[in-house]
This record gives C-alpha cells, structure tokens and sequence, in this order.
C-alpha cells in the first residue's frame, strides 16, 4: 500500500508504507524560512537603484519587499530549504548572482537574519520583531 503525503504527488515523492505500519514524515522536507538580507556601500542615485530592485523582484519572484536609500537596502523574502544553512547559503548567493541582471550596486551584505515560519508568526503575534512585509514592494526608507 502506498500512502501520499498532501502536495507530494506533485513533487514526485511516493512513501511506501507496509500495512501495520505508521507513516512518519521525512526529516529532509523543505521548510519555509524568512530571510532579510541587509546591504550597503557607497551612494548611488535612487531611480537607478528603485530599478535595479524592481528588476531584482522580477527576476526572484518570491522576493516581498525591499526597502532602499542611497547607500543601503534592505530585502526581504521567503525562501524554501531544507534547513537554515541551506537558505543563508541561498540568501547570501541572491546580492551577488543577480548584481549584473538586475543591475544592482556592487555593495556588500552587512546583515543577514533567517528565521523560520513559527519564529517569524511568533513575532508578529507578540508585536516585536519586523512588521510584516507590507505594502509588498519595492519602498524607500
């Protein structure tokens, strides 16, 4: 007898499952993770950077928003992974591999926080912590 966990079938992930026995989930599942990354360097002209991080949410569509000023940014998003090594590693690749698409300056990551689904809700339901990530969309500061 094969059993199907919820959404799987879609992904391709069939568990075999002998009769009597419980079905236990895999301890490798992706997880959702939010991330913010922090960047910045040296001044450069706002309508050239609102641009770049609009043309960096096209390119990154699960990307929420992304706040700016002349000499920093910060962006924030989910990311699905496995683990948390395995969405910083993703977050701190997303600056540099979409620098020469997106357009974006040649600033460096100062700051990085990931969190995972029940931290973040757990923080907002407390009232501390970042606000959620409304309005969606590329805002100045």
């Amino acid at each position: 007898m094969r059993r199907v966990r919820p959404g799987a079938a879609s992904r391709g992930a069939l568990t075999s499952v002998a009769a009597g026995d419980t079905y236990e989930e895999p301890e490798d599942l992706p997880r959702l993770w939010h991330v913010t990354l922090s960047v910045s360097g040296e001044k450069v002209a706002l309508p050239e950077l609102r641009r770049a991080l609009e043309q960096l949410a096209h390119d990154h569509p699960f990307l929420l928003t992304s706040r700016y000023a002349t000499d920093h940014a910060e962006i924030r998003y989910w990311e699905e992974a496995r683990d948390l090594h395995d969405a910083a590693a993703v977050a701190l690749r997303l600056w540099g591999e979409h620098r020469q698409s997106a357009g974006l300056p040649a600033w460096e990551i100062v700051g990085l926080e990931v969190i995972d689904r029940e931290t973040y809700h757990h923080r907002i339901a407390e009232g501390y912590g970042p606000a959620p990530a409304t309005p969606v969309g590329v805002h100045p500061f």
